[in-house]
């Protein structure tokens, strides 16, 4: 009843480690899909500066008119010209869909990390209840030296920023 007691304990930590494993994959996931926004949302950025400066200095340059039509219908021109070739090498910006998409799985991942956490905690808390099972587990886990481990809970930082206004 030892041997199975202690190859039980066994297994469980393993599940144990692997659950801790899935979790630390998936906020790695989480990490490389945030990075790849921050890229995505500066670059949009960039591109609509530099077109809402072209637009602008070509509104402000001076009123339109017969003799300094073909000139204005030039830069216009030139501008656009300038605007497509950026679009087209970066099409993800075209309609900003790239951005929504990671942040649709950034929603994703975040929930697979809370299922994750949610079966960490239940191997856990069997693993906690386990080792105090009398008498073969306890003997086991006292003679093994197992001790009680610690669930995953949310820091205090967390928790206060989840109270907090965001909008």
């Amino acid at each position: 009843m030892k041997i199975s007691a202690r190859n039980y304990f066994q297994q469980l930590e393993q599940r144990i480690q692997a659950e801790a494993s899935n979790i630390d994959n998936f906020l790695e996931q989480r990490v490389q899909i945030l990075q790849n926004v921050v890229g995505l949302v500066e670059r949009a950025i960039d591109l609509d500066k530099d077109v809402m400066k072209a637009v602008a200095a070509l509104r402000g340059g001076g009123s339109i008119n017969a003799e300094n039509r073909n000139e204005r219908s030039q830069q216009i021109n030139s501008v656009c010209a300038h605007l497509f070739p950026q679009v087209e090498a970066y099409p993800e910006l075209k309609a900003h869909n790239a951005i929504a998409d990671a942040m649709q799985q950034n929603s994703y991942l975040q929930r697979e990390i809370t299922a994750a956490r949610t079966v960490y905690n239940s191997r856990v808390t069997q693993w906690n209840t386990d080792i105090f099972a009398w008498p073969t587990k306890m003997i086991v886990a006292a003679r093994q030296g197992y001790t009680t481990r610690i669930p995953f809970t949310a820091s205090v930082e967390t928790r206060e920023m989840a109270r907090s206004k965001f909008f």
